[in-house]
């Protein structure tokens, strides 16, 4: 089985070992597009590093809606090859590189007009189909069907009957957007990368005109580094103006952040076998399956606020009701929603006030000597920007460098994953499990869940679930500080699971369970212990305070109420 650990003393060694010599690549922001870069300079045989200011995925990457798919709206603004772009790139994860981590899901579109609106929105369908097979990787997934009232209120009985005339069902893929970051930040490190998180770029390293290198502050401990790099790759979404301004040039382009909220509620407060995609005036409008939740979203509005703690407003929440619930039999009310959270895109700034209209394609550049900017693009095309970042870095590398091999390279746990579930209820039984849980396992870890059973044979309390989020074991805590990179009890509550989002009581009841568990592989006393469990409460609190504001300027006040938690020294 094929592993790489993304522990304490991993992290330690990776920073002494990027500041011990230079590398060929460095790459900044631990998002899906920095982690696809690492991963794509160090299968080309190049010394690569990787810094995050936070937690892996901390921003935009770990708030998406979850999905892996083609843009189906961008057909209608004629922007075919993004579309055929997407498509290949679904084909890709589905079949190839993450058969674990990325699902097909349907979704259910209710037509409101007879006959039009069924040829319109059936030929979009069906050349979205036809260019998912033309791609070479789209034959996994069902094509389109045409649904009558009927039969479309018999897969979604939650739909009004008068809200529809018929519908299309088709399929699209989704995934946790935060797993598979750390997954790829972990394939990396399997290839040779180092990778260090909560490390933070402060000023870069200049030659003359040329950029050599950056200034890291590891915000753990306060130590510094320098290290040296014969090009550097900014990918840092929503924060590129502020990385580019480090060096004190302009940017040849600029990026606006837009803020999307999503929604998370009970499974059986909506009842439907499928996923739901409806029009709004602005925008479309997802009911996404999520386990045993859903999730609705998103909004399309500019920010201009705090990027690291995006807030929803009671104005974002109501706004997402209104719509959902214009076409429910039984309507949602905000006692429904389990989990709110907010994401920030980063659009490439152009002429149109409006974010919906901006750009979803990537750009990459080269601004001054040593440094490749690459900004925009979608979470399905991260493979794609990251080629086209190392390409471009690779023409300041005075030497024959591979080409990609990304499209044929699986993440970590891929291997093996279909063989071990065939054989699930085999595993559960040795395990001493339910194959449910094993199930579980496999679709958060892939062949990896070997790992976690290592943990519980090893502990066997561990293979009991956490008492206020039964969904998760307590090996997948530990697991998570000790495989994964999580440092910070937000990191696991937040991104290595989901609880923040999936429980009414948003991970509070479970913080110091988790915690715990944390404490005996970071080295954490009970004075530390507190200070987390404290700090995901103040957290949690102001979140819900923002929840409750009129408008984005009062929720950001509120939500800026809890700082980042500083850890104690060592």
């Amino acid at each position: 089985m094929r592993t790489a650990t993304l522990g304490p003393a991993e992290r330690t060694e990776a920073l002494a070992a990027m500041a011990e010599r230079e590398l060929d690549v460095l790459v900044v922001g631990g998002g899906v597009v920095g982690a696809g870069t690492a991963l794509d300079a160090v299968t080309r045989g190049l010394s690569t590093g990787l810094v995050e200011a936070r937690d892996w995925a901390s921003g935009t990457s770990s708030r998406s809606s979850k999905l892996i798919h083609g843009g189906l709206r961008y057909l209608e603004m004629l922007d075919f090859a993004l579309v055929r772009e997407a498509l290949k790139e679904r084909g890709l994860l589905l079949e190839r590189l993450a058969p674990h981590l990325v699902r097909p899901v349907p979704f259910l579109y209710p037509l409101q007009h007879k006959g039009w609106e069924r040829l319109y929105a059936g030929s979009g369908v069906a050349l979205y189909d036809a260019m998912s097979v033309s791609s070479g990787h789209g034959r996994g997934l069902p094509v389109h069907r045409h649904l009558s009232r009927r039969g479309a209120l018999r897969v979604a009985p939650c739909l009004r009957k008068d809200t529809l005339v018929g519908a299309l069902q088709y399929y699209d893929a989704q995934m946790d957007d935060a797993r598979f970051v750390t997954t790829l930040v972990r394939t990396a490190a399997f290839y040779g990368a180092r990778a260090a998180s909560r490390a933070r770029v402060t000023g870069f390293l200049r030659e003359g005109e040329r950029v050599v290198g950056a200034r890291v502050q590891d915000v753990e401990t306060g130590g510094e580094y320098e290290i040296r790099a014969r090009q550097i790759v900014n990918a840092t979404g929503v924060w590129t103006d502020d990385t580019q301004a480090l060096i004190g040039e302009r940017g040849q382009f600029h990026v606006r952040a837009s803020k999307g909220i999503h929604l998370v509620v009970p499974k059986d407060r909506i009842h439907s076998t499928t996923g739901l995609i409806l029009r709004t005036e602005k925008s479309v409008l997802f009911v996404i399956p999520w386990g045993r939740h859903w999730i609705v979203g998103t909004t399309d509005t500019g920010w201009d606020l705090d990027k690291a703690h995006p807030a929803a407003s009671s104005a974002d929440i109501d706004y997402l009701l209104e719509h959902v619930n214009g076409v429910l039999a039984t309507p949602l009310t905000r006692d429904d929603v389990q989990g709110v959270y907010a994401g920030l895109r980063p659009l490439l700034a152009g002429e149109s006030d409006a974010t919906s209209k901006l750009s979803r394609e990537h750009t990459v550049a080269h601004p001054v000597p040593g440094l490749v900017v690459v900004a925009g693009g979608k979470y399905t095309t991260y493979r794609v920007m990251a080629k086209d970042a190392v390409d471009e870095a690779v023409h300041g590398l005075d030497k024959r460098v591979a080409a990609c091999v990304t499209e044929d390279t699986p993440l970590l746990g891929a291997e093996g994953y279909k063989a071990l579930w065939n054989a699930r209820a085999g595993i559960a039984a040795r395990a001493g499990l339910h194959v449910a849980r094993v199930e579980h396992l496999l679709g958060r870890y892939g062949s990896l869940t070997e790992e976690i059973l290592d943990l519980v044979a090893a502990e066997p309390a561990l293979a009991a679930p956490l008492p206020a989020a039964e969904d998760y074991l307590k090996a997948e805590i530990v697991y998570a500080a000790s495989h994964e990179g999580a440092r910070h009890l937000d990191d696991v509550l937040t991104r290595r699971t989901r609880i923040s989002i999936e429980t009414f009581d948003r991970g509070t009841l479970s913080a110091r369970m988790c915690a715990e568990l944390m404490a005996p592989v970071l080295g954490w006393d009970s004075g530390q212990i507190d200070k987390e469990v404290e700090h995901y409460e103040k957290r949690v609190e102001a979140e819900r305070e923002s929840q409750r504001q009129p408008d984005d300027l009062t929720a950001d006040a509120a939500r800026l109420g809890a700082p980042d938690i500083v850890p104690i020294r060592p």
